[in-house]
């Protein structure tokens, strides 16, 4: 009797975290790229951001209000996240193309540590588009309520999350860049 109240219990509960995330996010749009199938789940309106403070390559102070105006793809990720170094590049090429358009990739680094760890890795691979940016704290993923690493969200000109990806991508494919440019200001 023990085992079905614990089955029933267990079944009741993971039907309710299904149906959470069904009424949490209204789209979930599938980009196709061939070799790469990217999942972007959508809020049915966009979600406020909590506060979150980092630095960038020259140690200054920053928080996600510092982009306030742009579309944001903000990437968490960290030097030793090998799905995070395959995809790094395609994020610096991204930045490149959409340098200027009122967007900004910001690839936000977890590591502990010194920001010269992050300076090592962008020099090991050659990203010049991309800027530095660093939480030593580790705390964005939980801040974010993001569970795994990389994580992109991407945010609205006002601030507010329209949806993520948990997972790598090549960011750069015609078609992820088109769902992107999608959401950016006309110019």
């Amino acid at each position: 009797m023990k085992a079905l109240t614990t089955w029933i219990l267990a079944t009741t509960l993971a039907t309710i975290g299904v149906g959470a995330g069904f009424y949490m996010y209204t789209n979930t749009i599938i980009v196709d790229s061939g070799d790469n199938q990217l999942i972007f789940n959508y809020y049915k309106t966009p979600a406020v951001m909590p506060e979150l403070s980092f630095v960038d390559g020259k140690n200054r102070e920053l928080s996600l209000e510092s982009f306030h105006g742009k579309v944001i793809l903000l990437n968490i990720w960290a030097t030793w996240c090998v799905p995070c170094r395959e995809e790094m590049p395609a994020l610096d090429r991204l930045q490149a193309m959409l340098e200027g358009a009122n967007f900004e990739v910001v690839a936000l680094s977890i590591d502990r540590g010194q920001i010269d760890i992050i300076e090592d890795f962008y020099e090991e691979l050659e990203l010049s588009s991309l800027a530095i940016y660093h939480d030593s704290t580790g705390g964005a993923p939980y801040k974010l309520n993001v569970r795994g690493i990389p994580a992109t969200l991407l945010i609205n000109r006002e601030g507010k999350e329209l949806g993520r990806v948990v997972g790598p991508a090549e960011w750069d494919s015609p078609e992820i860049v088109k769902e992107i440019q999608s959401h950016l200001p006309p110019n």
